[in-house]
């Protein structure tokens, strides 16, 4: 069973999703890839909504907040899942770019290289925004492309970390990710 509610955040609603006590959602209104929660039952006052609440509330007072706090269980293909992992290390208030999580693929592997495009798909859909950290991901010379939440979103994310994003690449105009 699939149980979900709603979190008003400075980034707009962010609707959460579990599956028993593991949070499995947490998508950003208008954000692309949305979960497909049909089935889901509103169900407000869940342990696990109430902790990822609590986590948003602190992330969002620009308090460091741990992936360890919470019970996380994304939906997603083995590849994924190891993207997705690797996105779970990257220290808050640092970034990343689609490469170096491909090469560290291809480390994992034991193959020559990975594709930075195949990094971006699974990174585009992670289901878990914000907690799992895919905001901290940036291409290649600081190029800001790449958030299924939008840009605008993304920069304010790494700006709550203390992240300066004056010296990187803005996206042209239609570009989001």
């Amino acid at each position: 069973m699939l149980y979900t509610t709603s979190y008003l955040s400075p980034l707009g609603k962010i609707t959460l999703v579990s599956q028993h006590d593991k949070l499995v959602g947490a998508w950003i209104e208008e954000q692309k890839h949305f979960g497909d929660i049909d089935i889901a039952v509103e169900r407000s006052n869940l342990a696990i909504f109430n902790l990822t609440k609590k986590w948003l509330d602190n992330y969002f007072e620009g308090k460091k907040q741990s992936i360890n706090q919470l019970s996380l269980a994304p939906h997603g293909s083995p590849f994924r899942q190891k993207v997705w992992d690797i996105l779970c290390q990257i220290p808050y208030g640092e970034v990343i770019t689609y490469g170096d999580i491909a090469k560290q693929i291809a480390l994992q592997n034991n193959l020559h290289k990975m594709s930075s495009q195949a990094v971006g798909g699974a990174v585009g859909h992670n289901p878990i925004s914000i907690i799992i950290p895919c905001h901290r991901v940036i291409g290649a010379n600081g190029n800001l492309t790449g958030y299924a939440g939008g840009i605008d979103k993304k920069i304010k994310l790494l700006q709550i970390e203390g992240i300066d994003t004056s010296n990187m690449v803005f996206p042209k105009k239609g570009s989001t990710g």
